[in-house]
């Protein structure tokens, strides 16, 4: 392994968690009102409804795939799952999800590019990020024919066993990764990368989405009244004086004469 590849899957990875973790906690203290999604269904919703469905259900699917995957030994699921149908389950489960991400972030991508009133609104990291994610999901499917090469599972036992090295500060990952082809390492480097530009990118709105969680699982709920209410120790207003009801009085009722 050469000096380039001990940086890239020996110390980058390291880097990009570091500026991912310490970079979306520095944004959400210094720039609060920055911290959202910038959607631009106000100017047009026609694709936008698809493309972010699409690729929002790919994305997820394919983030805890890749979570649980990689990161889970293997000795855990060995007993009932072997390597060879873990890649093939993977292959099948992955692809659907990939395919349906990348046809997602396509059309996204292209009203960005295409549509006038969309393109004179977009940042230049608007676009940059939609063509990372689009090169990124390429490159996860072409893993798949590549994979299809070798059915045994053992390249992904190899890929599994590098991220569980970092993620435990273990030595001898980059080693690991001496016979994957250059497909799998570029899919793995934007994969680092996109944690890296992480907090600098409308990806913080991510974080939101965690933090809705607390409204399902909280054993209360926060209501709100027009009331004021003065504080403990406050004197307390004076009462208004309440109203007195009289009963009408009574009116004998005559007959005219």
């Amino acid at each position: 392994m050469t000096y380039f590849d001990r940086f890239l899957f020996g110390y980058y990875p390291y880097l990009a968690l570091t500026v991912f973790l310490l970079g979306s906690l520095v944004r959400f203290d210094r720039e609060q009102y920055t911290w959202k999604s910038d959607s631009s269904q106000l100017l047009r919703h026609g694709t936008l409804r698809w493309g972010s469905n699409l690729f929002h259900i790919g994305v997820l699917f394919l983030f805890v795939g890749h979570t649980v995957g990689m990161l889970t030994p293997h000795f855990l699921y060995e007993p009932f799952l072997g390597a060879g149908t873990k890649q093939l389950l993977a292959m099948v489960t992955g692809g659907i999800a990939g395919f349906l991400a990348f046809i997602g972030v396509s059309l996204l991508l292209h009203r960005r590019l295409f549509d006038p009133r969309i393109r004179a609104t977009s940042r230049r990291g608007d676009i940059a990020l939609l063509v990372l994610l689009w090169v990124q999901l390429v490159l996860g499917l072409a893993t798949i024919p590549m994979s299809a090469q070798h059915m045994d599972g053992y390249m992904m036992l190899k890929l599994a066993g590098w991220a569980q090295h970092i993620v435990t500060f273990r030595s001898g990952a980059v080693e690991l990764l001496a016979e994957a082809g250059w497909v799998f390492k570029a899919h793995m480097f934007l994969g680092m990368t996109l944690f890296l530009v992480f907090p600098f990118t409308r990806l913080v709105h991510v974080w939101s989405g965690f933090g809705t969680l607390a409204y399902v699982f909280r054993p209360y709920q926060v209501v709100r009244t027009r009331r004021r209410i003065a504080p403990a120790g406050a004197a307390q207003p004076a009462a208004a004086p309440s109203a007195v009801v009289r009963p009408a009085p009574d009116f004998e009722t005559r007959r005219p004469a």
